[in-house]
């Protein structure tokens, strides 16, 4: 029952869905808590006995003007505990509005201005006994109950004022954590884009260097024999042929840092079994497969495969470090290059997985992405499965 008034009495934020109804929801049970609360104190306090402060049919509707006034406590929560409380030495019926006017000043001010407010509450009780002809009780009595009723008021409003604040300072830091999580993995896409880029600007240095230098021997052999001839404008042919395809492949990806120290060769698909061999030595235990030939597909797909592979076997590493991986690689022209990583899951080795930043697989299916492939990733059946489908023209 606490838990339900607790939820109906505390508003909420501004902005929340459907904070509107229920804010009219708990004036409603603010309004019905003080008339049930003030109805229960006047026999109680025998407001109906001669010798009263003022009629008891007085005393009811002052108490009810006093609790229909808490519509204005969200506005004015000062306001209107100060309106209310000199009707607390007139009026028991207008105890219970005082008692919530005073929780909602709790929740909404300082521990001091509450404090004061409390004992100016406890204060209109002797002021309420002195105006009664003959009091059915000393003025102990009278302050004791006052006492009791405004500390619990005043305790629960400071209660749900730090149990705002606690969950305010949660939500500010969840919403902290999703957005530095979502700078990490835009950062993550950014540098494998940037990587690409670079291992981009590496290789059409290196084929615009051979057109550069066969053009460079047509035009100074200007005796060569057609042979000669045909053989270089061919190379030429076939190195601007690859330049292209490499730069529709790395089209439209973000670049930064164009004019720095070009990175060394990058590896390709020919470069797997050297790959796979580091990684045995290193103490993992991998199974390779290959039915693709390594002069078969492009420069830029091939790296993308060794790229893929090598974290792949990087992920397989840190999460199941003594599992034995195995790598297949198979398709043919002009349709599909599969890749596929399987391992046990992690919890069947002995040593502990190494901790990483889990942006790894960001990376690979933005580099995939680009490549105009797809990834899949999941576990089932107690084994994990990395997969990649990559184009492969013919």
């Amino acid at each position: 029952m606490s838990a339900l008034l607790f939820a109906l009495l505390v508003p909420e934020p501004a902005g929340i869905p459907g904070s509107a109804r229920r804010d009219r929801l708990a004036d409603a049970v603010a309004i019905g808590l003080a008339v049930g609360y003030g109805a229960l104190m006047v026999p109680m306090g025998d407001a109906t006995k001669p010798g009263a402060a003022i009629p008891w049919q007085l005393d009811v509707a002052v108490g009810v003007l006093c609790a229909l006034a808490l519509v204005a406590r969200r506005r004015r929560p000062l306001g209107v505990a100060l309106a209310l409380l000199p009707f607390g030495a007139v009026s028991v019926m207008a105890t219970g509005a005082i008692t919530v006017a005073l929780f909602t000043v709790a929740v909404r001010h300082r521990a001091p201005v509450v404090l004061w407010l409390g004992a100016a509450n406890v204060a209109t009780s002797a002021g309420y006994f002195l105006l009664q002809d003959d009091p059915p009780f000393p003025l102990w009595v009278d302050l004791l109950v006052r006492g009791f009723v405004t500390a619990a008021a005043i305790g629960w409003g400071l209660f749900v004022r730090a149990y705002r604040r606690l969950t305010q300072s949660l939500r500010d830091h969840a919403a902290r954590l999703e957005a530095e999580q979502h700078l990490r993995v835009e950062q993550a896409r950014l540098t494998e884009r940037t990587r690409i880029a670079r291992e981009m600007h590496d290789v059409l240095a290196h084929r615009l260097s051979l057109i550069s230098l066969h053009a460079g021997a047509l035009e100074v052999r200007t005796d060569a024999r057609p042979e000669e001839t045909a053989l270089a404008a061919g190379a030429i042919r076939t190195g601007a042929h690859e330049a292209l395809q490499e730069l529709r492949t790395v089209f439209g990806v973000l670049r930064e840092g164009a004019a720095s120290r070009p990175e060394p060769p990058q590896p390709g698909l020919g470069d797997l079994p050297e790959l796979v061999g580091t990684a045995r030595a290193s103490g993992m235990t991998v199974g390779y497969t290959c039915h693709v030939p390594a002069d078969g597909p492009a420069v830029m797909l091939g790296r993308t495969v060794y790229r893929f592979v090598q974290e792949g076997l990087t992920n397989a590493r840190k999460h199941a470090p003594s599992a034995a991986v195995q790598v297949l690689l198979d398709g043919v022209p002009g349709g599909e290059l599969r890749v596929t990583i399987t391992n046990p899951c992690a919890g069947t080795g002995h040593r502990p997985a190494i901790p990483g930043a889990g942006l790894g697989l960001i990376g690979l299916r933005e580099r995939i992405a680009l490549a105009g492939g797809r990834v899949e990733h999941g576990a089932e059946g107690g084994t994990f499965r990395l997969q990649a489908w990559l184009p492969w023209p013919a």
